[in-house]
C-alpha cells in the first residue's frame, strides 16, 4: 500500500526523513540524466575539490536557468505539498542542483542544513530538501546517509566528525525527503559507477534562498516561467508583506502575474 502525504510528513516529524519510492517515472528520469551529461559537457564542470563538495563529485547549480525538464521539479505534484505540509505553506525554491558522486569519493562530512542560520534547535523547520535519484542509491555507491532523530536534537554536528548512521538506499526515480535540521551526508562510493542525485530544496518564506534566483536568472528566462514557479523563485509575497516592491507583487510589477490568482497558491 502506497504511502500517503500525511504518512509522509508523519515519517519527517519522527524520523527526520522519508523515502518516496518510484515517485517519478523513468523516462522523466532519463530526460534529466540525459540533459544534465549534455550540460556538464556545455559548463565544463568539474570536481570543486574541497573536503565538505567532495574530490570526485561534480555539482552543477541554478538549473531552472537552462529551461526544459528542470522546470518540472520545483512544481512536482508529490514533492511541493509535501514540502509546504513541512515548512507551512508559501515557500521557496532554495537550491535546484546536481550532485553526481563519482567512484572514490569519499564520505561527506555529517552536516545540518540548516546550520549555517544562527537559530537555537531545536527550531521550526525552517528548509525541507529533496534528493531525486537518477540512478539507484545503495550503500556502496553513496547514497545519503541520515541520522534518524537527530533534527530532534539541540546542537548541531561537529565538522569532520565520525557519526554512526544509515544510507538512505532506493531505486532510481525514488525521492528521500527532509527536514533541514537532519544530520547527513553523502556516502563514500567504492563502485565503478557515478551515482547521480538531483537536490531540490526549498526554504520557508521568510528565509533567504540558497540561490540567487531574481538574479540567477535573466529577466528574459523567467518570463518563460509560469506564475506558480516565479512565485516560487521569489517573485511573489510572503504572507501579503515580505518581499514586496511598492506594495506589489514582484511578478505582478514585472510580468502582470494577479497576485489574486487561485493557481499562484494551487498546491495541486
Amino acid at each position: 500500500m502506497a504511502r500517503t502525504q500525511d504518512d509522509h510528513v508523519a515519517a519527517i516529524e519522527t524520523d527526520g526523513y522519508t523515502i518516496i519510492e518510484d515517485a517519478i517515472p523513468a523516462e522523466f528520469a532519463d530526460a534529466l540524466l540525459d540533459d544534465l551529461e549534455r550540460l556538464e559537457t556545455e559548463l565544463e564542470i568539474t570536481p570543486a575539490d574541497n573536503a565538505f563538495e567532495g574530490v570526485a563529485t561534480k555539482r552543477a547549480y541554478n538549473m531552472l536557468v537552462h529551461g526544459g525538464p528542470w522546470l518540472d521539479l520545483p512544481v512536482d505534484p508529490i514533492v511541493l505539498p509535501l514540502a509546504e505540509a513541512v515548512l507551512g505553506g508559501e515557500i521557496l525554491v532554495s537550491t535546484v542542483s546536481s550532485i553526481a558522486i563519482g567512484p572514490g569519493e569519499t564520505a561527506q562530512p555529517i552536516h545540518a542544513d540548516d546550520q549555517v542560520m544562527p537559530l537555537a534547535r531545536p527550531h521550526v523547520p525552517t528548509v525541507c530538501n529533496s534528493m531525486w535519484a537518477l540512478t539507484d542509491f545503495t550503500e556502496a555507491n553513496g547514497a545519503t546517509r541520515v541520522i534518524p532523530g537527530s533534527h530532534k536534537l539541540d546542537h548541531n554536528p561537529e565538522f569532520m566528525t565520525e557519526y554512526d548512521s544509515v544510507p538512505a538506499e532506493m531505486s532510481k526515480g525514488s525521492i528521500l525527503v527532509w527536514t533541514g535540521s537532519l544530520w547527513h551526508g553523502g556516502g563514500a562510493n567504492t563502485t565503478d559507477e557515478t551515482r547521480i542525485g538531483i537536490a531540490m530544496n526549498y526554504c520557508a518564506g521568510w528565509i533567504r534562498q540558497q540561490e540567487n534566483q531574481q538574479l540567477g536568472i535573466p529577466p528574459e528566462v523567467m518570463a518563460t516561467f509560469s506564475p506558480r514557479l516565479r512565485q516560487l523563485c521569489g517573485l511573489g509575497i510572503y504572507r501579503g508583506l515580505i518581499g514586496h516592491i511598492d506594495k506589489q507583487m514582484p511578478a505582478t510589477k514585472f510580468y502582470g502575474d494577479d497576485p489574486k490568482a487561485d493557481h499562484l497558491f494551487d498546491k495541486s
